[in-house]
């Protein structure tokens, strides 16, 4: 494979050719008015102070859906309320998954609106009709309505062929833009590495 190294100066860099040979894919569509439902093994709910704790739980919207190992939460309105996830805590969508150790995440108007994921380290895959984009970091934060995933330490990005890794990287879900600002690299350097594409058989 061809190695390339940047150093980024003090401008916005774009490397939205990364994945341009990929269509764009879909993103999860939001919609308050289906139903949520939630379903553990066992729970605890707390009255009094307004707590639940749930062990081997899974909430679903749609083709939206959280599940972990165990879950605590500020109440049971998903108009507002914050809840904590811990263990195996997969969030999966129509197109792909997140995989992280903890996950803090807000509902908000019966929506899912905020996501941050830990993990040694947490993953994404996002699938298309043509395409596979993979990422990995030890922070993500993953916001539905702007369709973006923030990868923040040891971050990196694969479309199969071609990869980038830095500090911090944000993925457009939408329009497959990978952006890296280079105030947010900790004075790392942002690597990208273009595999070379094979060349045509010639024939006599």
């Amino acid at each position: 494979m061809a190695r390339s190294s940047v150093n980024w100066s003090i401008h916005m860099v774009i490397a939205a050719w990364l994945f341009a040979s990929s269509a764009g894919a879909a993103i999860p569509q939001l919609d308050a008015n289906l139903p949520i439902q939630l379903d553990a093994r066992s729970s605890d709910v707390d009255y009094k102070n307004n707590t639940l704790l749930f062990r081997t739980v899974r909430i679903s919207q749609g083709p939206l859906s959280v599940e972990a190992d165990e879950a605590t939460a500020t109440g049971l309105d998903f108009n507002d309320s914050h809840w904590l996830f811990k263990g195996h805590v997969k969030i999966t969508t129509k197109d792909g998954f997140l995989k992280a150790d903890e996950a803090r995440i807000t509902f908000l108007l019966n929506l899912l609106s905020a996501a941050d994921a830990s993990g040694t380290p947490a993953n994404f895959e996002q699938r298309s009709a043509d395409s596979l984009t993979t990422g990995r970091a030890r922070q993500i934060e993953y916001r539905p309505s702007a369709a973006t995933i923030k990868l923040i330490k040891e971050a990196s990005l694969s479309d199969g062929r071609n990869d980038i890794s830095g500090n911090t990287l944000l993925y457009n879900l939408r329009d497959q833009r990978v952006i890296a600002n280079p105030e947010d690299q900790s004075n790392e350097q942002v690597r990208i590495t273009i595999a070379p594409k094979p060349s045509e058989a010639k024939h006599p």
